[in-house]
């Protein structure tokens, strides 16, 4: 059995970042998945800063500088930093919003040998991720 498994892709004008990252693990059925690589741009964000209740939103053109995270069909993780065209850089949680301007093109890996869940353990009021080892593997 291969271990890792590649998914290649590019979002369109329009489409919400989140929403077709995540519509793409549940079509693959990814367990345990990370973001490789994305880059493109937006012309809406909606992304939740530091220790903040809400996402903050704004409109304009920005560039994607960086991408990444962990992705499963049992929850996913994902950060974004993003520049506007100052170069003013800003990132944060990735929240449903963020639509595409031009292109997104995103590389995700996944493993069979993991399997990626979102609980909550005690240490955080959050569910946060616990890998497990598949016994499929």
């Amino acid at each position: 059995m291969q271990d890792i498994v590649s998914y290649a892709f590019r979002l369109k004008p329009g489409e919400d970042l989140k929403l077709s990252i995540q519509k793409l693990v549940n079509e693959k059925q990814v367990k345990a998945g990370w973001i490789a690589t994305g880059v493109g741009s937006l012309t809406e964000y909606n992304i939740r800063f530091a220790n903040q209740p809400n996402g903050s939103t704004d409109r304009g053109y920005f560039e994607i500088v960086s991408l990444t995270g962990t992705v499963s069909v049992n929850g996913s993780h994902i950060h974004l930093s993003l520049s506007d065209s100052t170069g003013k850089t800003l990132g944060g949680h990735l929240m449903e919003g963020c639509k595409v301007y031009t292109t997104a093109e995103i590389v995700i890996q996944s493993s069979n040998q993991f399997e990626f869940l979102r609980e909550k353990d005690g240490t955080t009021p959050w569910e946060e991720l616990q890998v497990k080892e598949r016994a499929d593997n």
